[in-house]
């Protein structure tokens, strides 16, 4: 009755499904983007870049912290984000082993 019971799934599933839900947002999408654009960044140019609160942005980062895709180091008062290219490596080799499962041939149901 509405417990998740991971432990059916092999931890790759579930680590995919974690992942999948953290980038299922728009703007935790845009912050990436802007981090791989610029390779790295303070808070404060992702809240002028993408235009949401400060707090908003400090969320999504937090989100993108916690898996791991992106990693933070304090400059004086501020902390400067960046991707974390291990982790990035692996999470693209999930939703590679994932995408390559698809048959090459076009085929119907």
């Amino acid at each position: 009755m509405g417990v998740t019971k991971t432990d059916l799934f092999t931890e790759q599933q579930n680590e995919l499904a974690k992942v999948s839900k953290v980038l299922g947002h728009p703007a935790r999408i845009a912050i990436l983007q802007h981090l791989i654009q610029a390779n790295s960044c303070i808070n404060g140019d992702l809240v002028q870049e993408i235009g949401l609160a400060q707090a908003t942005i400090s969320q999504h980062l937090r989100e993108l912290k916690e898996i791991g895709i992106i990693k933070g180091s304090i400059e004086g008062v501020s902390v400067n984000y960046c991707i974390d290219p291990i982790r990035w490596a692996e999470v693209q080799n999930l939703f590679q082993g994932l995408f390559e499962g698809f048959p090459k041939v076009p085929g119907c149901c």
